[in-house]
């Protein structure tokens, strides 16, 4: 105990500023903790703090490939449930695809709607196809129709349609008094009404309808004429 106090009273009484005669195991000690200080030192200034962006970059980097990797993982995992999903999707769109008539099958489905309000009990007054509209896959037509008759037979009309096989929807409806000659009876409306239909357009019409749009434009302005000197 007495040595160890003698120890400790020789290190207190070391001059700093006369190293030379420190004992030479605290001259050794010294020496080695001088350099830890300067090698970690030297190794935060030189390495630690000019790699510290990268370092911080790279963990931004490995915190969205973890994100990205957990979100791919959970889509592997509902894959299955995806392709049953689209498979009922396509199988959908395909029962949607065969309400749609073909060319062929157009005017007789014209001639079932022309049915369907005599079925009702309507007088047909007007039955006008019009020009067909075409879209992205498909063609729109729309037909002009008049019928004359009683309320009730108006809506038997309406569900009649709504019960054919291909898809037909009524639009611009409008229903006013009959009130012309010969029309006795107060309950006769005159029915107006905009029935339109769709057809699936075949792979060459879809092929051929860009080429059409672009013959069509090319024509117009061909048509046009230049202004003279002095027009607008």
């Amino acid at each position: 105990m007495n040595q160890l106090q003698a120890q400790f009273e020789q290190l207190r009484n070391l001059d700093p500023n006369d190293p030379g005669r420190w004992p030479f195991g605290v001259r050794i000690a010294t020496a080695v903790l001088l350099f830890l200080v300067a090698a970690i030192g030297g190794y935060y200034f030189l390495v630690w703090k000019s790699k510290r962006p990268l370092l911080l970059e790279a963990r931004a980097t490995e915190g969205q490939l973890l994100e990205s990797l957990t979100t791919k993982a959970k889509r592997a995992a509902n894959l299955e449930a995806y392709r049953v999903q689209l498979a009922e999707m396509e199988k959908s769109f395909g029962a949607m695809l065969r309400q749609l008539p073909n060319k062929t099958e157009v005017p007789n489905l014209l001639v079932d709607i022309s049915q369907t309000g005599l079925a009702a009990g309507l007088e047909e007054k007007l039955f006008q196809p019009q020009a067909e509209n075409q879209k992205d896959f498909y063609a729109e037509l729309p037909i002009s129709i008049r019928l004359t008759g009683g309320y009730h037979e108006m809506g038997r009309f309406a569900g009649g349609i709504a019960a054919l096989p291909r898809i037909v929807t009524l639009h611009d409806i409008e229903i006013t008094p009959a009130g012309g000659k010969g029309i006795t009876d107060p309950t006769e409306l005159n029915f107006n009404v905009t029935a339109k239909t769709y057809r699936y357009l075949d792979e060459e019409e879809q092929a051929a309808a860009p080429k059409e749009d672009k013959g069509k434009a090319k024509k117009d302005r061909k048509g046009k004429k230049k202004p003279a000197a002095g027009e607008a």
